[in-house]
């Protein structure tokens, strides 16, 4: 894949994580809202927002970015599965916005780690494997 195109998708990765950043650390009512609903409000609200500043910086570094597509798309598949089961599609009339941001940086962040899969060092290992 073009390297131009998955630098834009790690940095849309990045930009989605950094600005929902503001409404956990805050304590916005949206967000205490959805963290409360799982069950993980206030802790799990700001390990969650630590966690994805964590992968959003990451991401962006050269030699880390598939430790930082793992890690979101590890923390987005928990997103999601929110969504699908307690939290359904739409959010306080937010038109499913948060969902979607969700599957972006879901299926955004699988292609990169597709793509990043020689970097791994545990695929590496199953890889030189494979090959003797």
């Amino acid at each position: 894949m073009n390297k131009y195109v998955l630098r834009f998708f790690r940095i849309l990765i990045s930009v989605i994580l950094l600005q929902t950043l503001r409404f956990k650390f805050t304590a916005h009512t949206d967000s205490v809202y959805i963290f409360s609903k799982v069950g993980l409000e206030p802790f799990g609200r700001i390990f969650i927002g630590i966690l994805e500043l964590v992968a959003a910086i990451l991401i962006l570094v050269p030699k880390t970015i598939w430790l930082g597509a793992l890690l979101a798309f590890g923390i987005i598949s928990g997103a999601v599965l929110m969504h699908l089961t307690i939290l359904g599609i739409q959010i306080n009339n937010d038109g499913g916005l948060l969902f979607f941001m969700a599957l972006i940086v879901l299926i955004l962040s699988g292609i990169i780690i597709w793509n990043e899969r020689r970097n791994i060092p545990f695929f590496k290992k199953i890889i030189s494997l494979l090959k003797s």
